[in-house]
C-alpha cells in the first residue's frame, strides 16, 4: 500500500544486514523508509563493483519492497509507492584504490555513501585505531572535493578525531558520522568525542545514534530508556535537529563476517588470536530488527521529546541532511 505523503520519513543511516526478503518485509512492517545499506569494507574496485551487480540483481528480486535511490526524488518517489529506498555505500575507500576518476564511476553506479577510512590509516585519512592521526591526507582532500562535487555523502564513522575534523572543516557540504555515540556515554574511542559532536554541529553535520551493543552502554543489556536518556543528553548540547538513527544492524551476519570487517586481507592477527574469532554480540531485545523502529520512537517521547523532535530523529532530520549533502551542488 502506498504510504502517506504526510507521514514523516523514518530513516536508518546504517546497516549490514545479511539481506533477505524477510529482512526487506521487516523494514516495511517498521515502517521504515530509507536505508543506507553497506555494500562491502575491503574490496578492491572490481569486487565492489561484483557487490554492487548483486545489488541490482537483490533489488529486481525484491523490487515490490525495495528500490536503489540515487537522489532525494528517487527517495521520495519510493515513499510515495510504499516501498523502501535504499541508499548503497562503502566502508573503506579502497573501491576507488588510488584513482580519483572511480570516484565518479561508483557514483553513476548508485554508490551515494563513503567512508574517508575504516579503523586504519587509508590513502585519505587515519582510522580511530591507529597509533597516530595525521589527519585528512593529500588525496582526502581531493577526495572531500570530487564527493562535494557529485554530492556523494561524506561518512566519518571509524576515523580519527583529527581526520574526522579536518573532514568536516574542510568539505563544502555537511558531513555525517553514521553510526556511533558520545563517548562520555559508552568510553571507547570508536565513539565520538566532544570536540567531534561540536564540529558536527557548527558545520551542519549529523550524528546517526548507533544501536550497536559495542558502542552502547551496557552492551547488549542497554535498555531503550537509556539509549533515549542518552539521546536527551546529547540533545541539549547540539539541539535535537542534528541526531538521527544509525542503527549498524548486522541482522543474521555470520560471526565469520566480523573479522573481514575488522581485518580484511591486511593481517593474520585473527587467525591466532588466543582469544577465538570475533562474534557479534546480541542485539538488546528492543531492537533486533527493522521491524522494531516503532518501539524507539515511543522511548523517545517517553524521555521528553517532542512528537516533532521524535518524528526529527527518527528520520526527519536525515532528510534535511540529505537534501544539503546529496542533492544539487
Amino acid at each position: 500500500m502506498p504510504v502517506p505523503a504526510s507521514r514523516p520519513f523514518v530513516i536508518d543511516g546504517a546497516q549490514y544486514a545479511a539481506w533477505s526478503r524477510r529482512i526487506f518485509e521487516e523494514m516495511r512492517t517498521g515502517g521504515v523508509d530509507v536505508v543506507h545499506a553497506t555494500v562491502g569494507y575491503h574490496e578492491n574496485f572490481r569486487e565492489s563493483v561484483d557487490l554492487l551487480v548483486a545489488w541490482n540483481r537483490r533489488l529486481a528480486a525484491h523490487g515490490d519492497l525495495i528500490v536503489k535511490a540515487r537522489s532525494l526524488a528517487d527517495i521520495e518517489a519510493a515513499k510515495a509507492s510504499g516501498r523502501t529506498a535504499i541508499l548503497l555505500g562503502m566502508q573503506n575507500p579502497s573501491p576507488i584504490e588510488a584513482d580519483l576518476g572511480l570516484l565518479e564511476v561508483l557514483r553513476d553506479c548508485g554508490l551515494t555513501f563513503l567512508q574517508l577510512t575504516y579503523n586504519n590509516q587509508s590513502l585519505l585519512g587515519a582510522g580511530w585505531q591507529e597509533y597516530e592521526d595525521g589527519g585528512i591526507t593529500r588525496m582526502g582532500r581531493e577526495v572531500i572535493t570530487e564527493m562535494n562535487r557529485l554530492g556523494m555523502i561524506i561518512d566519518m564513522s571509524h576515523a580519527g578525531e583529527r581526520t574526522t575534523v579536518d573532514a568536516i572543516e574542510r568539505s563544502a557540504r555537511p558531513v555525517t558520522v553514521s553510526h556511533a555515540n558520545p563517548r562520555w556515554w559508552r568510553d571507547t574511542p570508536r565513539n565520538v568525542s566532544d570536540r567531534v559532536i561540536d564540529a558536527l554541529a557548527a558545520h551542519d553535520g549529523l550524528l546517526g545514534l548507533s544501536l550497536y551493543p559495542h558502542h552502547m552502554a551496557g552492551g547488549s543489556a542497554c535498555t531503550l530508556s537509556d539509549f533515549a536518556t542518552m539521546a536527551a543528553r546529547l540533545a541539549e548540547r547540539i539541539g535535537p535537529h542534528r541526531i538521527g538513527i544509525g542503527s549498524d544492524l548486522c541482522q543474521d551476519r555470520p560471526d565469520s563476517a566480523v573479522a573481514w570487517m575488522r581485518d580484511g586481507r591486511w593481517t593474520f592477527e585473527t587467525a591466532s588470536n588466543p582469544n577465538g574469532p570475533p562474534v557479534f554480540p546480541a542485539q538488546p531485545a528492543w531492537f533486533r530488527s527493522n521491524a522494531d523502529f516503532p518501539g524507539i520512537a515511543a522511548g523517545l517521547r517517553a524521555a521528553g521529546f517532542a512528537q516533532d523532535e521524535v518524528d526529527g530523529i527518527m528520520g526527519e532530520n536525515w532528510m534535511a541532511f540529505l537534501r544539503r549533502a546529496l542533492g544539487p551542488g
